[in-house]
C-alpha cells in the first residue's frame, strides 16, 4: 500500500483497537474518545497533506514503484536532503511546530537503521535482515510509529540491574524458539495510543553496562500486540473549541507509560537481543541520531518562525512596536531564527556520504542546535508572556462575544490599536495557549528534555568536542609574544 490517506490512518486505528487507558478507563475507540480524537484528526490531516502536495511530500519507491512518504527516503544527494527537509517543513508549518512527534521524526530513524542493517548483524545476521525488512515494511505501508527510550524514574542513582524490583523496567525475561518475551515498563511514548506500531530502542544518551544486558534490546511490534498497554497521562485537550484553545484542541500529543505484560516479540521483529555494547553504539554508528536531528532542527526552525509571528502580531495589535525595549525582545527571537536557519544550511551544505551510502548531514551544527534550542525556547515563550502581559488574562471566550447581553461590550473593551476586539482576543488566546496553558507548559518541558537532560547533553557535547586546535591556537599566540619580547629586548 503506498502513502496513506487520513481516512486509511483512522480506519487502521479503529481496526487495531489498541489497549489504551486514560483517566482510569479503557478506551474503546481512540478515534472518537474526547481526549484523543482531535489529535487523531490532525494526524489524519498530515497524511492527507502528503497527497495534496505530492510533488513536495512523496517520492517513488525503488522497490514497488509506488508513491511513498518522502520522510522515508534514503538520501543519496544533497538535493535529496533539501527535498526531505522541505517535506519536514510542510508538516511542521501545519502544526506551527507544536507537534514534536509527527510521523516524519521516526521515519528518518527507521530509514537509518534499515540502511545500516550490517551494524545489527553484530548480534546476529538475522537482525540485519530484520532491520532492512522493517524499513521497507514501514515505508511501503506508511506506518505511523511511537517509540520508547528510557526506563521508569525509580532510582536514578542505580543501574537497572541494581533496582529493588528488577522487573520495573522492561527487560527480556525469556528467549524461546518464537522470539523474546518482555516484561516491565518503558517511558515515554508520545502518541502511543494513536499510532500503528511501537519501536523500542535504547536511550540516545544513557549508556548501559554488561550487567544490564537483559534491558538492552531493540525491536518493533504492532500497538495491539497481546499484553501491551498504553497508560496515558491526563489530557490537556479541555474539550473546548478551536477558537478558545487553538493549539490544545488540535495538537495535544498524548504521552503514555508503556507496559509490557509478558509480551512476545517474534524473532523477525528483533534488532538487538540483549547486548548493552551494541545498544550503546546504535544511534551514533547507524547515523540515526543525525537524521533524526535533521528533522528536529527543521521542525524547531518552523516553531521559532511561528512564535516570532505571534510576538510580532501582538506588538502590532496593541501598538507596542514603537518601544525600544519591545523591539529588543523581538530581535532576540529573530536572532534565534537566523541561527537555526544557519545551522540547517551548514548541516546540508557540508553533508557527505556515510559508510552505508546515505548522504548524511554534518552533525556538528545539528548537535549544536539540539543542545541550544531547548534553552532558547524557554526564553521565547517568556518573551510572549512579557509582551502579552495582562492581556493574556483578559481573554474572554468566543461565547462571550456571541452573548446577546454582553457581546457588544466585549467587542468594545477588548479592541487593540490596529485590530478589533474579536481578532485581538483570538490572537491573545493563541499566545496564551503557547505560553501559559497546560498545553503550553507541556511544550516548554517537552522541548527542554527533547533529546535528554540538557546538563548531560552538554557534558557529552563537551567531551566529544575537539578542543585541541583552540588550545594550540593560544599556545602559538603566546609563543609569538615571547619571541617578540625577546627580539625587542635584544634590539
Amino acid at each position: 500500500m503506498p502513502a496513506r490517506t487520513g481516512e486509511q490512518y483512522i480506519n487502521g486505528l479503529k481496526t487495531a483497537n489498541n489497549n489504551v487507558w486514560i483517566h482510569g478507563k479503557r478506551v474503546t475507540d481512540v478515534t472518537e474518545h474526547p481526549a484523543l480524537r482531535n489529535v487523531v484528526r490532525s494526524i489524519a490531516n498530515l497524511f492527507d497533506l502528503q497527497h495534496e502536495k505530492a510533488d513536495k511530500m512523496l517520492y517513488t519507491s525503488d522497490t514497488t514503484g509506488d508513491k511513498v512518504g518522502l520522510s522515508f527516503i534514503a538520501p543519496k544527494t544533497k538535493d535529496d536532503l533539501i527535498a526531505r527537509r522541505e517535506m519536514f517543513t510542510e508538516w511542521a508549518r501545519y502544526t506551527g511546530g507544536m507537534m514534536g512527534r509527527t510521523p516524519d521524526y521516526l521515519n528518518t530513524s527507521v530509514m537509518a537503521f534499515g540502511t545500516a542493517d550490517s551494524f545489527f548483524a553484530q548480534g546476529d545476521p538475522m537482525f540485519a535482515e530484520n532491520a532492512r525488512n522493517y524499513y521497507h515494511y514501514c515505508r511501503e505501508n506508511d506506518i505511523s510509529l511511537t517509540h520508547t527510550l528510557i526506563h521508569p524514574q525509580t532510582n536514578r542513582s542505580k543501574k537497572q540491574s541494581e533496582q529493588k524490583d528488577p522487573f520495573l523496567s522492561a527487560r527480556i525475561v525469556e528467549k524461546n524458539k518464537e522470539g523474546i518475551v518482555i516484561k516491565g515498563a518503558r517511558l515515554l511514548a508520545t502518541l502511543g495510543g494513536v499510532t500503528d506500531e511501537i519501536v523500542v530502542f535504547p536511550s540516545t544518551l544513557n549508556k548501559a553496562v554488561s550487567e544490564d544486558d537483559p534491558y538492552a534490546m531493540a525491536f518493533a511490534i504492532p500497538n495491539n500486540t497481546e499484553g501491551l498497554k498504553f497508560l496515558c497521562r491526563e489530557s490537556f485537550d479541555q474539550g473546548r473549541n478551536q477558537w478558545d484553545h487553538p493549539l490544545s484542541s488540535r495538537f495535544e500529543e498524548s504521552d503514555a507509560i508503556v507496559v509490557f505484560d509478558n509480551v512476545l516479540v517474534p524473532w523477525d521483529r528483533v534488532f538487538v537481543g540483549g547486548s548493552s555494547d551494541i545498544c550503546n553504539r546504535t544511534y551514533v554508528e547507524t547515523n540515526a541520531i543525525v537524521h533524526m536531528a535533521h528533522q528536529v532542527v527543521a521542525k524547531n526552525t518552523v516553531k521559532t518562525e511561528f512564535v516570532l509571528g505571534i510576538i510580532l502580531s501582538i506588538m502590532d495589535a496593541i501598538g507596542i512596536d514603537v518601544f525600544p525595549h519591545v523591539k529588543e525582545k523581538a530581535s532576540e527571537v529573530m536572532l534565534i531564527l537566523e541561527t537555526m536557519q544557519s545551522h540547517l544550511f551548514r548541516a546540508e551544505q557540508n553533508a557527505s556520504l556515510d559508510a552505508y551510502g546515505n548522504m548524511t548531514p554534518d552533525f556538528a551544527p545539528l548537535n549544536a542546535a539540539r543542545n541550544w534550542f531547548p534553552k532558547m525556547y524557554q526564553r521565547m515563550v517568556e518573551i510572549v508572556r512579557i509582551l502579552g502581559a495582562s492581556g493574556l488574562m483578559g481573554i474572554p471566550t468566543e461565547s462571550d462575544f456571541e452573548a446577546e447581553d454582553i457581546g457588544e461590550l466585549v467587542h468594545r473593551y477588548t479592541q487593540g490599536a490596529n485590530i478589533n476586539g474579536y481578532e485581538r482576543v483570538q490572537l491573545f488566546r493563541l499566545a496564551w495557549d503557547v505560553c501559559m496553558s497546560s498545553f503550553g507548559g507541556r511544550q516548554a518541558l517537552y522541548e527542554y528534555y527533547f533529546f535528554g537532560d540538557p546538563a548531560r547533553m552538554s557534558n557529552i557535547y563537551y567531551d566529544g568536542f575537539n578542543k585541541e586546535p583552540y588550545k594550540q591556537m593560544v599556545q602559538e599566540f603566546l609563543s609569538r609574544v615571547k619571541t617578540a619580547d625577546h627580539n625587542y629586548a635584544r634590539i
